[in-house]
C-alpha cells in the first residue's frame, strides 16, 4: 500500500489519478488532497476517498464545510498546499495545479524528502536548476506525468545507461496545424479551445494551440533529462500514438506508443517501475491506418524559437516568457486581445525585462510579477 498526496485533484490530472487509486484499492490510499473552488466536486471526493487532510486554495468559512466531511483535517488558502506537499507523510506527492504555483509545492514535497510525480511543467520551466538540485540531493528521480516526457523517461529505462544524442518531441499541431501564419493571428476562442486529439483545460488548450505548451515542454525536457535545447527535436505526429522518441549515438530510435489516455503516464508515475492495468484501450496496430511526421515550424509558431533563445539566454528568461505567457493567454481568453496578441506580449515583456536574475526562489517569484506586469502595461498595444 502506497500513499499519495494529490494537489489539484479537481483538474484532469487528479481527477484520473483518482480512477486509478478507485482501481487499485489494495495499492494506493489518498493521504492529502486540494483543490482551488470547484468545491461542491471536491466534496465529493473528499467523501468518496477520505483523506487525512483536504484544503480549497480558494479559502472558505469553515462553516460551509459539510459536516460528514469534518473528519479530516481542513486547510485553506496557499496553506493548504504546503500542508499535502510535506506536512501530511505520504509516500508521493502528485503536483497537478496549474501555474507557477507547483513550483513551491514541488520544492516543499522535495524538502520534505517525497517522491514528486510532476504534472506540472511550470516547475522545472521557471525553476529546472533549482528543482533538479533538490531532487538530486534526497536521491529521488521526479517522475514525469505530462505524455511526452512520460514516453521519453520510459524509452530511457530500456537504454542500459546509453545516453540519448536526441530527444524527439512530438506534438500534435493542435487544431491550427494546417493553418497559415495570417490565419492563426486572428483565431477566435471557440477555434482555439477546439483541440483535436485531447480535452484539456482552457489554459492548456490554448498553449497547445500556440504551441507555447511546447515550448515549456522543451523547456521541461532539458532539464529532466540534461540536454540542451538544440537536442531536443519538436515532431509534429498529428495522430498523437507516438507520444515521443529518443534517438541513440548508432542511429537507433525507440519510441513510446499507444492511445492518447493520460491515464497511461499518470498511472506509470504512481505504480513506477510496475506495470498496472489502467483501463485504458491496448494499441491496435493493424487499425492506425498511417501515422504522419512534421517538422514543428517555428514561422508559424514563434513559441518554438523562443523556447531555445530562453533557455541559451539562461537566468529568468524562461520565467518570463511562462510568466507572459500566463498573463496573456487570460487576457485572451477574456476577449481582450486577438490570438496573435499572446506572442506579440510574451516578446515584448522578455525584451523589455531583459536578463534577470534566477539564482533563488525570490528571484524566481519576482521575474514572474515582473512579467505579468509588463504584460498588463502592454495590453493596450495589442487590443482587438
Amino acid at each position: 500500500m502506497q500513499t499519495i498526496s494529490i494537489l489539484g485533484s479537481t483538474g484532469s490530472i487528479g481527477t484520473q489519478a483518482l480512477a486509478l487509486v478507485a482501481l487499485h484499492p489494495e495499492r494506493f490510499r489518498v493521504a492529502a488532497m486540494t483543490a482551488h473552488r470547484n468545491r461542491e466536486l471536491f466534496f465529493q471526493q473528499v467523501r468518496t476517498f477520505r483523506p487525512e487532510m483536504a484544503g480549497l486554495t480558494e479559502p472558505i468559512p469553515m462553516e460551509e464545510i459539510p459536516a460528514d466531511l469534518r473528519f479530516c483535517r481542513w486547510v485553506m488558502g496557499k496553506e493548504a498546499l504546503h500542508a499535502a506537499a510535506a506536512e501530511v507523510p505520504a509516500d508521493m506527492v502528485l503536483v497537478s495545479v496549474v501555474g507557477i504555483a507547483g513550483l513551491q509545492s514541488v520544492m516543499d514535497a522535495l524538502a520534505a524528502n517525497r517522491q514528486v510525480l510532476l504534472a506540472n511543467k511550470e516547475a522545472l520551466v521557471t525553476g529546472g536548476h533549482l528543482v533538479m538540485d533538490a531532487a538530486r540531493r534526497i536521491g529521488k528521480p521526479l517522475l514525469p506525468v505530462d505524455s511526452e516526457h512520460s514516453a521519453i523517461f520510459q524509452c530511457l529505462q530500456g537504454a542500459a545507461g546509453n545516453q540519448p544524442v536526441k530527444l524527439l518531441l512530438t506534438a500534435s499541431g493542435g487544431p491550427f496545424r494546417t493553418w497559415d501564419k495570417e490565419r492563426i493571428a486572428s483565431a477566435t476562442r471557440e477555434q482555439a479551445l477546439n483541440h483535436p486529439n485531447w480535452a484539456m483545460g482552457a489554459k492548456i488548450t490554448i498553449d497547445s494551440a500556440s504551441m507555447f505548451n511546447k515550448a515549456l515542454e522543451i523547456m521541461e525536457a532539458r532539464w529532466l533529462f540534461d540536454l540542451p535545447p538544440e537536442k531536443i527535436e519538436v515532431v509534429v505526429h498529428p495522430q498523437s500514438i507516438i507520444h515521443s522518441a529518443v534517438e541513440f549515438a548508432d542511429g537507433a530510435v525507440i519510441a513510446q506508443l499507444g492511445v492518447p489516455d493520460m491515464r497511461v503516464p499518470i498511472q506509470y508515475a504512481m505504480s513506477y517501475p510496475e506495470r498496472l492495468p489502467t483501463g485504458s484501450k491496448p494499441l491496435d496496430l493493424f487499425a492506425l491506418g498511417q501515422l504522419t511526421f512534421e517538422r514543428g515550424d517555428a514561422e508559424k509558431f514563434p513559441s518554438l524559437r523562443l523556447a531555445g533563445e530562453c533557455l541559451n539566454a539562461g537566468g529568468a528568461a524562461c520565467t518570463i516568457l511562462n510568466g507572459a505567457n500566463e498573463a496573456a493567454v487570460a487576457a485572451f481568453l477574456a476577449g481582450e486581445i486577438p490570438f496573435g496578441g499572446i506572442t506579440r506580449l510574451v516578446e515584448g515583456a522578455l525584451e523589455k525585462l531583459g536578463p534577470m536574475p534566477a539564482a533563488d526562489l525570490d528571484d524566481i517569484f519576482h521575474a514572474d510579477q515582473e512579467a505579468r506586469r509588463v504584460v498588463a502595461e502592454l495590453l493596450d498595444s495589442v487590443k482587438q
